[in-house]
């Protein structure tokens, strides 16, 4: 495919504010992953190259919570041991799906899960108190489903993570946002390395980007740390409702 630069002027800000939204409050992917459609990559192009390019930023995020003692490794651990093959599997499922069946699934996808977040918002109120132990089992089946959906679709992974661990381990948002990071770095690599091994990553454009999503990344992330859940909660549901226009507009503009 050939990069024009009308390609980097549409992805790489909303890669950025993906990152920022991402390292925060979950569901970066809800505003990257449309970013690549609206640029005009395939399906399984914008998916692998979508990976390649938010990895990166998730890693750096992911050290920023780590740093600041804010993921639960109790529960984060057996997420990240199912998030591994789910994500590989559910990024497999996607290369066999035919390039037009695949279009349709993502934009379809994508403003319904935004519209399933905005209404499980009630789950962002997760009390600030110490997490409840989750038992492993419970945790690495959260991985592996989720894992499995980030290797399908991608978009609000982390939010939904970040839901999953304040429902079962009672966290408190900013510690469920630095343990979904983790989980959610485990299945990106899995399904970058996926989509890498079938030639789905449009390199020349994912390095960029990648650089893009480190510095949204790192700001959300200091922000969240900084301001705890009265930053974050507000952030999700202002995603959310743009994440419902950029999708009205893309869907308009590839009519």
């Amino acid at each position: 495919m050939e990069l024009t630069p009308w390609t980097f002027a549409i992805v790489l800000p909303l890669v950025a504010l993906a990152g920022f939204v991402d390292a925060a409050a979950g569901g970066g992917g809800l505003i990257s992953l449309p970013a690549y459609l609206a640029a005009g990559l395939p399906a399984q192009l914008a998916s692998g190259t979508n990976k390649m390019g938010s990895i990166f930023g998730t890693a750096l995020a992911t050290a920023k919570y780590a740093r600041e003692g804010r993921i639960a490794w109790s529960a984060a651990v057996p997420a990240v041991v199912g998030a591994l093959p789910g994500a590989a599997l559910g990024a497999r499922l996607l290369l066999l799906v035919p390039e037009g069946a695949a279009q349709i699934f993502l934009l379809i996808a994508v403003p319904v899960v935004a519209v399933v977040l905005f209404f499980r918002r009630d789950r962002l109120d997760a009390p600030e108190e110490a997490p409840v132990p989750a038992r492993a089992w419970v945790c690495l089946l959260i991985g592996l489903l989720v894992g499995m959906y980030d290797g399908f679709v991608g978009p609000g992974t982390g939010t939904f993570l970040m839901l999953a661990f304040s429902a079962f381990c009672r966290m408190d948002l900013v510690r469920a946002s630095g343990s979904a990071k983790l989980v959610n770095l485990a299945s990106n690599l899995a399904a970058m390395l996926t989509f890498l091994s079938s030639g789905s990553v449009l390199v020349a454009l994912a390095i960029p980007a990648a650089l893009c999503s480190m510095a949204g990344n790192y700001l959300g992330a200091s922000l969240a740390v900084r301001k705890g859940a009265r930053f974050i909660r507000p952030l999700s549901f202002a995603v959310l409702a743009l994440l419902l226009v950029t999708i009205a507009v893309e869907r308009f503009a590839l009519r």
